[in-house]
């Protein structure tokens, strides 16, 4: 879950660059996520594991279309800013699933 994760973050760099938007900082919390889930553990982090693999089965071959389209000199823009709105909506749910947990409030009204 850590690796995949880590990807997810770095990979929500790219794509906010092709959709033409400045990514914010990545947080602590967003960071240390699957630490602070396995800690919380039961079935949070059984939930936390199936809807990271489901986000990165989302990213994966989203973001790899998009360089592609993008190499070939398409315009990505408006496809990349669905994807990085789906991407938006699943880090919020998944950071709300540790209680107490402000940066996915701040995060989805941004």
């Amino acid at each position: 879950m850590d690796a995949t994760w880590a990807a997810l973050l770095d990979a929500s760099i790219a794509l906010a660059a092709l959709a033409g938007i400045e990514p914010e900082p990545v947080q602590p919390e967003e960071r240390y996520f699957p630490a602070m889930i396995r800690a919380i553990g039961g079935w949070r982090a059984e939930m936390a594991e199936s809807n990271i693999a489901d986000l990165a089965a989302i990213m994966e071959p989203g973001l790899a279309a998009l360089l592609t389209a993008k190499a070939r000199g398409a315009k990505t823009g408006p496809a990349a800013q669905s994807l990085w709105q789906e991407f938006q909506e699943a880090r919020a749910a998944l950071l709300a699933l540790i209680p107490n947990n402000d940066v996915a409030g701040k995060r989805q009204s941004a």
